[in-house]
């Protein structure tokens, strides 16, 4: 393969909708082929009532949490429709995206770890391990896990949750992806979430799922590589963080081939 490019390569692209044009538009920069397959979805939560009660008592919180890209979206308009930022209130994300996304709302000073995208990899940073009498508020979407609320309990604080955004998984019909799999073929998965894994993984059935557990699976998260690994998939490789360590992981991987 032509060093630093996809030439003759079917990616499957995993993301929301939404969130999908930039990997996408790289795989083709390098001559592969994104196959767009959103496995999550993204949409306003039902009752906003719970969300603008927060933005208006932001200044009661000592610590305002992302935890994803999504989140911010969803939250920063409505703030900045209503008030402005309290000084007063540290922010933090789990991950560089999550920070990034808060940047282009004019919001630099953001606490969010270096060696991971994840809840553990917040909650292993100086700054969050004595929370003692601490008001601690979490945006994020329905359901999602709890070790970020647990543990900060745990170490003294009062964790509020907010939903401000529900993902669900599309409906989709399967049948032309698990033809294409089945012959010319993906050549590689990429995915980003566990929540998605799952979802691709019941929404390919009988049919496409042992197509997905011989094809190479490219994540950034070691808690993917688990559950691909208990769902039986057999080639699991780990990337950089973001959509260019995808990319780089990719290019590794077909180059080396």
């Amino acid at each position: 393969m032509t060093h630093g490019q996809l030439v003759g390569k079917t990616v499957l692209v995993t993301r929301p909708s939404h969130q999908a044009d930039y990997l996408s538009g790289r795989i083709k920069e390098l001559s592969g082929e994104p196959w767009l397959f959103p496995v999550l979805e993204i949409a306003d939560s039902e009752d906003k009532q719970p969300l603008l009660d927060v933005i208006k008592q932001l200044d009661s919180y000592d610590l305002a949490v992302f935890v994803s890209p999504n989140a911010v979206e969803r939250v920063m308009p409505l703030i900045h429709a209503n008030r402005s930022w309290p000084e007063s209130v540290q922010l933090a994300t789990v991950g560089k995206g999550s920070a990034d996304a808060l940047g282009r709302y004019g919001v630099t000073k953001v606490l969010f770890p270096k060696d991971g995208s994840d809840s553990e990899a917040l909650l292993r940073m100086p700054l969050l391990q004595r929370m003692q009498s601490k008001r601690v508020v979490i945006f994020r979407g329905n359901g999602g896990r709890k070790l970020l609320g647990d543990i900060l309990r745990k170490r003294g604080a009062e964790v509020e949750y907010v939903e401000c955004y529900r993902r669900y998984k599309p409906e989709i019909d399967t049948a032309p992806l698990v033809k294409y799999w089945g012959g010319a073929g993906i050549d590689a998965v990429t995915i980003s979430s566990s929540e998605g894994l799952r979802n691709l993984f019941d929404m390919l059935g009988e049919a496409g799922q042992p197509l997905l557990k011989i094809t190479p699976v490219f994540t950034a998260h070691t808690r993917i590589e688990q559950q691909a690994r208990e769902l039986g998939i057999e080639k699991i490789y780990h990337t950089p963080l973001g959509d260019e360590g995808t990319i780089q992981g990719l290019l590794a991987y077909f180059e080396g081939e």
